[in-house]
């Protein structure tokens, strides 16, 4: 019989210690230790021969490793698996590495297992060996989900369980190279004397799943829940054990969802998926300034386009202000999509630095869309939505802004304007308001392109926040 021996581990930092402490002695976290069982490994699964069981039998031993030359690994031994997703791949760098962990989450019903169904299925349907593991759904609910996304290959294995031991035998068989978890928090393993979801369940299967992946070369996608507060349900360590975390975003008043990267050890993490859920899936959003803005009203005042990054991807973004008088005496600030703080200084600039009176006023600010916005250079596009309902002066419909404010009021530089300014053209933009720093490098770029180069933007230089408000007032349509 196996023994059994507890310790109670931090989970900020992951530390272990055989009693109980208010306050962890590692990271000085309090309240962070749990008590955790665990049944220590008999001489008969000792080792990794023919008495391993479960997902064991399939590691090979660590002392079959033997160090090699960094020069004599070959990059392109594994080249990446395309998901069939283009959104998906552009987050990921290019596709799925052999051998990787991806850590999907999201809040429920944003379509985090229609995501995963998708691309599982895409994957089957282009000859590859995928494994789905469901803990939550059964296999018919499964098959009646797949009916209505099409192009999905009949070949997908499906297995309904919540055991980790239970995947070795149709691991080592199928040996997959995609290989679905859904969710991570309904799987167990006998190692760990505890329910499923908890933080040690949770930690030891994940490591389990982890190691096995990467030993055998399958791609592994890990659906995790996340709490009330948005973020990844489940010890911190989950997040530093997968080598990719995505995070699935989205309103549920709005169609389309976004996808980022919080980690990516083989690619950027600026990167932005943009797609739409629609009655047979989710589907990519090629152009989503177009998205953003077909239900632009171009003639209350109060709105402003900018055009924002998003890794190497441009978009353009209505932000929307609403200047009230404050009917109780003390003036009301609420942002749905912007930063609270950064809504909080540029009230501040305008007041001081502009001759707008805001501080006595009631102002609400939004991103249109249901976008989060936290780019420095969409300061200018922000002040000049305030200052456009403000004095009742709406900005000219064919005009987007771009540029960061100092607190001293004036309008900073802001990078791979030229990147921005084909964006805004693009979609029938004739002026942009740009920072004076930038106006010049932009115009001898300009000037330096042949005729019959793709359309620009009017560059109109903006000093400062006092000089947006006045090129508002004399341009503006009251």
């Amino acid at each position: 019989m196996a023994k059994r021996r507890t310790v109670h581990v931090c989970q900020a930092c992951g530390a272990q210690h055989p009693r109980w402490h208010g306050r962890c002695p590692d990271c000085g976290q309090w309240d962070s230790l749990v008590e955790e069982t665990y049944q220590a490994p008999s001489a008969k699964d000792k080792g990794t021969g023919r008495g391993a069981n479960g997902l064991a039998a399939l590691v090979p031993a660590a002392g079959d490793e033997k160090p090699r030359r960094l020069g004599e690994i070959d990059a392109d031994a594994s080249p990446r698996i395309t998901s069939g997703e283009s959104e998906l791949d552009r987050v990921l760098g290019g596709g799925f590495v052999p051998g990787s962990v991806v850590l999907l989450g999201g809040d429920p019903g944003i379509g985090k297992s229609t995501l995963a169904l998708q691309v599982a299925g895409g994957l089957a349907a282009a000859g590859q060996s995928v494994l789905y593991v469901s803990g939550e759904e059964s296999a018919a609910q499964i098959r009646l989900r797949a009916e209505r996304l099409p192009g999905l290959g009949s070949d997908m294995q499906v297995l309904t369980t919540t055991r980790v031991e239970a995947l070795a035998a149709p691991w080592q068989e199928l040996v997959p190279s995609f290989v679905v978890v859904d969710s991570i928090q309904t799987i167990q393993t006998e190692a760990i004397d505890s329910a499923a979801g908890s933080v040690a369940q949770v930690r030891e299967s994940a490591a389990q799943l982890a190691a096995t992946a990467k030993k055998v070369g399958s791609v592994l996608l890990l659906i995790g829940h996340v709490t009330k507060e948005g973020s990844l349900a489940g010890p911190r360590v989950l997040e530093h054990l997968v080598d990719v975390v995505l995070t699935f975003e989205g309103d549920r008043a709005h169609a389309f969802r976004l996808l980022r990267a919080a980690k990516n050890r083989f690619g950027s993490t600026q990167e932005i998926g943009v797609l739409n859920m629609a009655s047979h899936g989710l589907e990519a959003v090629e152009n989503p300034s177009e998205l953003f803005l077909e239900e632009r009203s171009t003639r209350s005042p109060g709105s402003c386009v900018i055009p924002m990054l998003e890794g190497t991807r441009p978009m353009l973004v209505e932000l929307q202000a609403l200047v009230a008088p404050a009917p109780y005496g003390t003036p009301r600030r609420t942002t749905l999509g912007l930063e609270d703080a950064r809504v909080a200084l540029l009230l501040a600039v305008l007041d001081r630095r502009s001759p707008v009176d805001i501080l006595s006023q009631d102002v609400y600010a939004k991103a249109a869309g249901g976008v989060r916005v936290a780019e420095p250079a969409a300061d200018l596009g922000i002040a000049l939505a305030i200052a456009s309902s403000r004095l009742d002066q709406a900005v000219p419909a064919d005009t987007a802004a771009v540029g960061e404010i100092g607190l001293g009021g004036e309008v900073r530089r802001v990078s791979r304007l030229d990147v921005r300014v084909a964006e805004a053209a693009r979609l029938g933009f004739k002026r942009l308001l740009v920072p004076a720093v930038c106006f010049e490098e932009q115009k001898s770029r300009t000037k330096a392109r042949e005729k019959g180069a793709d359309p620009v933007c009017e560059l109109v230089p903006i000093q400062d926040v006092a000089q947006a408000v006045d090129w508002l007032r004399e341009n503006g349509m009251g």
